[in-house]
């Protein structure tokens, strides 16, 4: 993870998940649509979860992790 991770999103949970999401994501050059198409979950939840700007649900993050092929345990890796 870059520093700006560690320097500006150390306190807030929601952005952490976001940036983590779209971290990955990148990693396999999947874009948002894709994902979205992929995962059953909206494009507009995809893009509100990658920048922090709400809550997911549980439901809808496995279904992402899922599409990511990641264990969610590995999203939400991150001390409080």
């Amino acid at each position: 993870m870059s520093n700006f991770y560690n320097t500006y999103m150390k306190d807030d949970i929601l952005l952490k998940l976001g940036y983590k999401v779209k971290y990955e994501r990148d990693k396999r050059g999947i874009s948002q649509e894709k994902l979205s198409e992929l995962s059953g979950v909206g494009i507009t939840t995809v893009g509100m979860l990658e920048r922090g700007e709400g809550n997911v649900t549980i439901k809808n993050l496995l279904k992402i992790a899922k599409v990511l092929e990641l264990d969610l345990g590995i999203l939400t890796d991150f001390k409080l």
